[in-house]
């Protein structure tokens, strides 16, 4: 679903605004303050922003001044009395139009419908020929509207924040990123942030001097240096020190830095990438990231979907890794499709990686088929429950849902159908007689 973010200190107005959109089709936020339009831009990026010029608290083209937003966020704006000096600046930031308060409905949903015409033919251009599909297989629509958002961001220099569970694919997507911008070119150089004690890290994002401490016994080429030109991808950023923030946080603004040691300042010419498995809001409040360099790093951020909420990529995924492993061997397999609904009924909590790892493993227990038995023994079995929920894929008739929840049940009160009766609201006589009548078909 498309997404709009609706700013006006006018409320009534916002009330008569936000029904236009809903019938084109948008999920719909609404903020009364600049301070409240900036924070909703960080929760979830829209497809299109209809902004008042004067907004409480700000000027709502400046919004959009420092960030390259306007290549992925359809402006429009909107104010009481329309200058020509401020439709020039809205031109500048890239804005698609520009409506007199109150806005004509008939002329906003005109405006609306042209962009929904426009958003169906660059949808076009997103199947699986698409470059960044080389990378993230899917067609769900979570993954193509990820992939779409994507493609937008990557011709311009936003600052990107992935925010995603582990084995999401975070980094796979920094490098379609990376391979669609016009720094491809250049350098792709990835630091999981984790993964480098704090004692080197420093040195590890900006080099340092021969003998500028114990043990530099030659020079050493940092991070930054060695992405000069390209894409800086930091992983897991959260887990960089707070006071190494401060210090990434200056290079950021000033776009120059100096090595441990060193007494030139060295120019910062990358594009940064960022990722974090934390809930990006929850790590400031946690004073895991600062907010400062918060806003600073998510010019554009972007959740990516765990696999659990891709639907039939699950499928794709898996058929597309088994390819992998037939094409490396040449030898042929196939799965069972009793191991593809498992597939389907499984909730992922390794994601994409969890996927991979389990066909990797299958393919090698299999012979020509892979079956329920090559599979790990945290893959559901015959029943699709997963600890005290139930999960059923699209599709089923109302009697097989029906079938599956009281067995489910059941079996959650280990076959105590007294109490199984009660949860499910039906008799202990009705229970006995749905158990007889699914026992005999």
């Amino acid at each position: 679903m498309l997404h709009a973010l609706l700013v006006d200190d006018d409320a009534d107005h916002l009330m008569r605004l936000a029904p236009v959109f809903r019938r084109q089709g948008f999920s719909v936020t609404t903020a009364a303050t600049y301070q409240a339009a900036s924070e909703a831009l960080l929760r979830e990026l829209p497809q299109v922003v209809l902004i008042d010029v004067k907004v409480q608290g700000g000027d709502g083209i400046t919004l959009f001044e420092n960030a390259d937003l306007a290549n992925v966020v359809d402006i429009f704006l909107m104010a009481d009395e329309p200058s020509v000096a401020s439709a020039v600046r809205g031109m500048r930031v890239g804005a698609s139009g520009y409506f007199s308060k109150p806005v004509d409905m008939r002329e906003l949903e005109g405006a609306l419908t042209e962009y929904r015409e426009q958003h169906a033919s660059e949808a076009g251009d997103e199947g699986p020929s698409a470059g960044a599909r080389t990378l993230l297989t899917g067609s769900s629509p979570a993954i193509t509207k990820f992939l779409r958002m994507i493609r937008k961001v990557a011709a311009t220099e936003a600052a990107v924040l992935l925010a995603g569970e582990s084995g999401v694919g975070k980094e796979l997507a920094a490098q379609t990123i990376h391979a669609r911008s016009r720094r491809s070119r250049g350098p792709f150089v990835a630091l999981n942030c984790g993964a480098i004690t704090t004692d080197l890290m420093e040195s590890e994002l900006f080099g340092h001097e021969k003998g500028s401490f114990t043990g530099a016994a030659r020079a050493h080429k940092g991070y930054f240096s060695r992405a000069a030109g390209g894409t800086l991808f930091l992983d897991e950023i959260t887990e960089l020190p707070l006071e190494l923030q401060v210090k990434l946080l200056r290079v950021l603004e000033t776009r120059r830095f100096f090595k441990v040691g060193g007494e030139k300042e060295v120019e910062a010419d990358v594009r940064l990438i960022s990722s974090t498995n934390r809930d990006p809001a929850n790590a400031v409040r946690e004073r895991k990231l600062r907010e400062d360099l918060y806003y600073r790093i998510a010019q554009f951020p972007v959740r990516m979907p765990p696999l659990r909420e891709r639907g039939e990529d699950v499928i794709e995924l898996a058929r597309e890794f088994l390819a992998a492993h037939v094409e490396k061997t040449g030898v042929e397999k196939r799965f069972e499709d009793q191991v593809l609904e498992l597939f389907r009924l499984h909730d992922w909590p390794g994601n994409v990686r969890e996927l991979k790892n389990v066909v990797a493993r299958a393919y090698i227990l299999a012979g020509d088929a892979i079956t329920v038995d090559d599979l790990p023994g945290n893959i559901p079995s015959g029943h699709p429950t997963r600890g005290d929920h139930v999960r059923l894929t699209i599709g089923h008739s109302l009697e097989d849902v029906e079938r599956r929840i009281i067995f489910a049940t059941v079996e959650h009160y280990a076959g105590d159908k007294k109490k199984a009766a009660h949860a499910l609201g039906i008799s202990l006589k009705t229970l006995y007689n749905r158990l007889r009548k699914y026992q005999l078909s």
